[in-house]
């Protein structure tokens, strides 16, 4: 009886710690994407390979290249073996490869916004699970490598 109410008053708040930290720290993440989205709304994205509007004389198209890695917590971690054990959804390894893409694509807009240009075509975003199915790396990580072609199209 009072292993468990040792465990009561010692795991139950680190739970609820990891728990709070951890969306505070996702959350967090998502805001700043959602503002680097608003703030880029003019720019072009396409995943064609020609380039729609683009101006003639202008800079020469170039490569783009973004890269992201973002790792899973322990308690998100723990929480999914639970949810591998009885199955389902594992929503937040999910989450976190959705947070890998969208921020490879922001990178990706900030570099081609510093170099001059205003679109990106023929993007690709590959995702890639680093450290998910290995016994000897405990903790899941998402990686994104994302490419495109970066040009200066005409403003409508």
């Amino acid at each position: 009886m009072e292993v468990i109410i040792g465990l009561l008053f010692f795991v139950a708040p680190l739970v609820v710690f990891g728990l709070l930290i951890g969306r505070t720290v996702e959350r967090k993440h998502l805001r700043r994407l959602d503002e680097h989205d608003e703030s880029h709304r003019h720019f072009l994205i396409t995943q064609v390979k020609s380039f729609p509007s683009a101006m003639q004389g202008e800079r020469p198209p170039t490569l783009v290249v973004a890269e992201v890695v973002i790792a899973s917590d322990y308690l998100k971690t723990f929480m999914a073996s639970w949810r591998g054990i009885f199955g389902g959804e594992v929503r937040s390894f999910t989450t976190i490869t959705s947070r890998a893409k969208r921020e490879a694509i922001a990178r990706m807009v900030r570099e081609a916004d510093a170099l001059g240009y205003n679109a990106l075509c023929n993007v690709r975003v590959d995702p890639a699970d680093v450290g998910g199915n290995n016994t000897q790396r405990k903790n899941p990580m998402a990686a994104c490598i994302a490419s495109g072609t970066a040009y200066v199209a005409a403003r409508t």
